[in-house]
């Protein structure tokens, strides 16, 4: 997705460019009102998250200037405001989504998700496919050669990862993060997680899908592209 993010708390804007960059997203910041406006009016994204204290501008007014200019890119409206009388303000302004801080990135993105694909029309998620593994996002059904594979939730968010950004190789920190977010468990659990998903989808195999690029990362990549 291409992101619009309208956020003043330098923090915040930090780990949300991390998180999003790192799976595969791209970022635009503005840290006031004025210039998240200009830049929602001026620029294509696909969703704008928007804090709603914010210098030059709060963030109902930026919401109400861009559907009056007949904006209709979905706005998620990112706020420490936790009311019944707050969320029906924001959507009252032209909100399509609202999130309360503080809030689970994971969560975050799905909601980005969901509202991109609504704005896209979209009904369903391109299956994901490597070679002969097959990966549904919507049923989580995993089939490698027509064998159906059974994975457990993180080995399964991982796979989904090296997937989406086959055949790029993915760093130990980026995976981590996508995985647990800023709270990642001891540094041998990546490993671990890593030779159950390795045994999972190659073990009866005749080509090995998952790679270790020592000292960096992983990458789940085909032998023709190799």
């Amino acid at each position: 997705m291409h992101l619009l993010l309208i956020e003043d708390n330098p923090d915040l804007v930090g780990n949300l460019i991390d998180f999003f960059e790192s799976r595969g997203h791209t970022v635009e910041i503005a840290q006031n009102g004025l210039v998240g406006l200009s830049f929602g009016l001026e620029g294509r994204y696909d969703v704008i998250v928007l804090d709603l204290m914010l210098p030059g501008m709060d963030g109902l007014e930026v919401c109400a200037r861009l559907r009056e200019a007949g904006v209709a890119t979905p706005v998620l409206m990112l706020t420490a405001r936790d009311t019944l009388a707050d969320k029906l303000d924001g959507f009252g302004y032209g909100a399509d989504d609202y999130l309360v801080k503080p809030f689970a990135l994971p969560e975050l993105e799905a909601r980005l998700t969901a509202l991109a694909r609504r704005a896209r029309g979209e009904t369903t998620r391109a299956r994901l496919a490597v070679a002969d593994l097959a990966l549904d996002p919507e049923t989580l059904r995993v089939e490698r050669g027509g064998r159906r594979i059974e994975l457990a939730p993180i080995p399964l968010r991982i796979l989904e990862v090296l997937m989406r950004r086959s055949p790029a190789v993915v760093r130990r920190a980026e995976l981590e993060r996508a995985v647990w977010g800023d709270d990642p468990p001891d540094s041998d659990a990546l490993r671990t997680h890593i030779h159950i998903l390795r045994g999972a989808i190659d073990r009866e195999a005749d080509e090995p899908l998952v790679q270790t690029v020592r000292g960096i990362g992983y990458r789940l990549v085909a032998p023709d592209e190799r």
